[in-house]
């Protein structure tokens, strides 16, 4: 029997669990499809970006689990709303439910591209609802199982990369004979390590952002995970340098591998990089792994969905229909609405597939930009009345977390100013942006918008 209440989840998730799901929201297309962009927009150089993001990730993450000390039981969305009251918290809220869906529809659509790999007279369009139906699926599962099938979804994933960054350094130096080694010579040729100038690193954050966007999904596993309080410091500190060697090492072997400028955008550069090594059946492989990678950050993306729509009803920000729950603890309401949306993008195969990613990624890229902000906000604001003093503390209080914020605002400035590629992506979240803020006004007028 569903049961009506906002708090019947289940309290299944170990640490294990939370920290392979968080690598495997981030560990997706970002990485194996969307590192064919930022190559391309930035060369070698490239690695710059993902370095610079990272640390940017690690404050925001950092001031997550230094909230998670002082407010044991509670999820990001309950941090900013006692920062900032209801209609922040509303508007963020809803903005993350975007950012998760949107997220999910470019990783069936990707699993649905790396299919045609092997079955290129299928439309992408029923290659990508066949993946969003398996996801919805594995949902419907209990917490516990859940958390586990993902833990090895995800960890195929990182073996596989793991395997790929020491395969690609044995190629690069020659430890494995090819026909071409290429020792360090592609960081330099074609341009140069940074052939389209320092800006071309700018260029590139915005995928980049998208590619780490997800990191944050620790932040809802608080209310199904024992003594959170104490699991989410000890988490972020091993996630955070897992990810940025996840993401640079990948990047330095395709680039030491392949010359920045002979990455196409029509499969993954992984398959790319093995195909022209010529080892047989390496790409096979691999193209199975990337199909593995983004069924599981899509498997990640539609739980940050569901808990946040969740956690929204039981607060009384969305349908109470949405919060309830059957008798396993799952929300099936809120998979119900996720699986309704990921049907509906996965008929956007159907149109202008060369541009798709493109346009798609900055979607989710814009909305990771401010979902931090307010995060890193949430920090500096709460600090000074913390009810009790946290265990772990962000380094450099106020200055490193308001530091992260400037840079995280100049960063969307930038490219809605001066990205002509990506202002329809992101006039879209600004007009959603805008409706929340619209709606929040009429939603909380006679509160102000404060906490009760």
């Amino acid at each position: 029997m569903s049961q009506p209440d906002g708090v019947s989840l289940q309290k299944k998730l170990k640490p294990r669990h939370i920290s392979l799901m968080a690598m495997g929201g981030v560990i997706g297309t970002g990485i194996f499809k969307g590192s064919a962009e930022t190559i391309g927009l930035a060369g070698p150089g490239v690695i710059i970006s993902y370095v610079f993001a990272g640390l940017l990730l690690l404050v925001v993450m950092g001031a997550m689990a230094e909230m998670a000390t002082v407010y044991p039981g509670k999820n990001m969305k309950d941090f900013v709303r006692e920062a900032f009251g209801e209609r922040v918290s509303f508007i963020m809220g809803w903005m993350y439910c975007f950012l998760w869906l949107s997220v999910c529809v470019i990783e069936i659509i990707a699993a649905g591209s790396f299919l045609q790999y092997w079955f290129p007279g299928v439309p992408l369009w029923l290659l990508s609802l066949a993946s969003a139906a398996f996801i919805i699926l594995i949902n419907l599962m209990s917490v516990g199982s859940f958390g586990e099938f993902e833990f090895w979804l995800a960890g195929i994933k990182i073996a596989m990369i793991i395997v790929f960054i020491v395969l690609g350094t044995c190629l690069i130096f020659g430890i494995i004979p090819s026909s071409n080694t290429p020792y360090l010579h592609n960081y330099s040729a074609a341009g140069g390590f940074l052939p389209n100038g320092w800006t071309s690193i700018f260029s590139a954050l915005l995928v980049v952002m998208f590619s780490y966007g997800g990191s944050e999904l620790i932040g809802l596993t608080l209310t199904e995970t024992e003594n959170s309080e104490k699991v989410l410091p000890k988490v972020v500190r091993n996630f955070i340098l897992r990810i940025i060697l996840f993401f640079t090492l990948p990047i330095l072997v395709i680039c030491g591998l392949i010359p920045w400028n002979q990455l196409g955008p029509e499969s993954s550069p992984f398959v790319q990089v093995l195909t022209a090594t010529g080892l047989s059946g390496a790409a096979d492989l691999m193209n199975f792994i990337l199909v593995t990678a983004v069924l599981s950050a899509a498997n990640s993306g539609i739980y940050g969905a569901s808990r946040m729509l969740h956690s929204m009803a039981a607060a009384g920000e969305a349908s109470p229909a949405l919060a309830r729950t059957n008798r396993r603890g799952i929300p099936v309401n809120t998979l119900l609405l996720c699986a309704v949306i990921l049907i509906l993008g996965s008929m956007l195969g159907m149109f202008a597939q060369d541009q798709l990613f493109r346009v798609l990624m900055a979607v989710p890229g814009f909305c990771v930009l401010l979902v931090w902000i307010c995060i890193s906000l949430a920090q500096i604001k709460l600090r000074k009345s913390y009810p009790v003093e946290p265990s772990f503390k962000v380094w450099g209080y106020p200055y490193v977390t308001s530091a992260v914020v400037a840079c995280l605002a100049v960063i969307a400035a930038m490219f809605l100013l001066f990205d002509a590629q990506n202002r329809l992506s992101i006039g879209v979240c600004i007009a959603v942006l805008i409706v929340l803020i619209i709606w929040s006004m009429i939603r909380f007028s006679r509160t102000g918008g404060r906490s009760k």
